[in-house]
């Protein structure tokens, strides 16, 4: 029989059950598809990137195994029904996912194909736990973390992590998969073509340079990146808020890809003991999971405060202070560093990150929607729960958020966390010249939680 392998977030050969079942059933031909679907978010620019590069990752191991790789566009309600019949499959295989209007999508497709005959599977593997596994003991969701990961932990160990399929091989010569002969999927200068296609890859102007300097995409780079976890993990615990150091594992991308899957990393966690630093990682992890259970039983996470109390907060409009936080020149040395480093690389220290937000949304009162927004778009590890989730923690309207009245000062956290400012000092070389902040730091604090106490959540 021949299978179809829908790709979506699960760039990997390895450890991935939807790829096995597309493999133990025949004939695998993987599909990408572009997806264009009214209510559903297309990826910012920075993640576009990065799928852009990862897909040619992909493309390249499944050439090994006589794998075509097709792309495809549209609504993958329309697309997967076509290409089953154009390509003779008896079976599709996918991994899940858990945002609402994807659910809906997947769930509609499934029916759709075995109501034609069609094997239709959907797969576990994006997560350590699926969302409404995890339950209190009367049946609700969790909101709040600590006893959400004890929960987690007290369900068990995820499965081993599996290889690569020993049976993966593709179709014969002559098969045909989105308007082409499968053999055309297989060479290397057609696949490229079809990916500009797409227009991920910037040209003019070309901004992506500091990401192809920082990343490499695909499922072999992030294995390099999981081969380095255990020294990483010796000094996690110490490490981790230190953005002048060398850390943290790098892995946030790969996972939000699936270029390895997240049950491959616990695993290797548990490999390098159970010490602070190895616990601290895998409580990131937890942390991870918490966001999509989140996202699962709150799908409007990304467009309306958790806490309805946040509806009546005097957010600020202004369109310079949010332009000078977008471009790294507020004169507050922290943030304008996190801001110029997230615009070069496509990436933020969490320590940073948290500062960041804080400056947004207290000291300057912006609302988190601006600064979510604006990640979604910078960020190459952006993804639909874990976004949304952070803002909402760091403006305090989450539920199980940072209060708030708890404000970061960016200079406190500077002088803690980058001691000798090697961090501030490679983001923003005129700090020497002096910096002028465009919002005094202990003034803006004070009229923040002003603010909090007239909207009633100070009450």
């Amino acid at each position: 029989m021949r299978s179809i392998w829908w790709v979506r977030d699960d760039l990997r050969l390895a450890d991935n059950p939807a790829l096995a079942a597309a493999a133990a059933a025949g004939e695998v031909i993987a599909v990408h598809v572009d997806e264009d679907i009214d209510g559903v978010r297309p990826l910012g620019g920075a993640s576009r990137w990065w799928l852009h590069h990862s897909l040619r990752d992909l493309a390249a191991q499944l050439r090994e195994h006589d794998v075509p790789l097709v792309l495809a566009d549209g609504d993958p309600r329309e697309v997967l029904p076509a290409l089953v019949e154009e390509t003779g499959a008896g079976s599709v295989s996918w991994m899940r996912r858990y945002h609402a209007p994807r659910r809906e999508i997947d769930a509609a497709i499934k029916a759709d194909l075995r109501e034609r005959g069609i094997e239709a599977e959907s797969f576990a593997g994006h997560l350590l736990h699926e969302p409404w596994t995890i339950a209190t003991g009367d049946g609700n969701p969790y909101r709040v973390y600590t006893p959400f990961a004890r929960a987690c932990r007290e369900a068990g160990q995820p499965a081993a992590p599996q290889g690569v399929p020993e049976d993966l091989t593709g179709p014969p010569a002559g098969v045909r998969a989105g308007g082409h002969e499968v053999g055309t999927w297989l060479r290397a200068e057609d696949l490229d073509r079809e990916l500009d296609r797409r227009g991920w890859e910037p040209r003019r102007p070309d901004w992506a340079g500091g990401l192809r300097e920082a990343w490499t995409p695909g499922e072999r780079g992030a294995r390099e990146r999981l081969d380095e976890l255990e020294e990483v993990l010796a000094d996690y615990d110490e490490l981790q808020d230190r953005p002048d150091r060398p850390g943290t594992s790098r892995l946030a991308a790969p996972l939000r890809f699936g270029e390895v899957s997240v049950a491959e990393v616990w695993h290797r966690s548990l490999a390098a003991g159970r010490g602070k630093g190895p616990e601290t990682f895998r409580s990131q992890l937890l942390w991870r999971d918490f966001a999509w259970h989140r996202l699962y039983h709150l799908p409007t996470l990304a467009t309306e405060n958790i806490k309805p109390r946040f509806d009546r907060f005097a957010w600020r409009e202004d369109a310079e202070d949010l332009a000078a936080w977008q471009r790294g020149l507020t004169g507050v040395a922290m943030v304008d560093a996190g801001m110029r480093e997230l615009w070069e690389t496509g990436s933020m220290h969490n320590r940073v990150r948290m500062v960041v937000g804080s400056f947004l949304t207290k000291n300057l009162r912006l609302h988190w929607r601006h600064g979510e927004e604006w990640f979604w778009d910078t960020l190459v590890d952006a993804d639909e729960a874990s976004n949304p989730f952070n803002w909402q923690w760091v403006a305090g309207s989450g539920d199980d958020a940072a209060p708030f009245f708890r404000i970061f000062n960016p200079e406190r956290q500077r002088e803690r966390f980058d001691p000798e400012d090697a961090y501030v000092r490679r983001w923003v070389p005129e700090l020497d010249e002096g910096l002028r902040p465009i919002v005094d730091l202990s003034a803006s604090r004070r009229e923040a939680l002003d603010a909090y106490e007239r909207s009633g959540e100070g009450g």
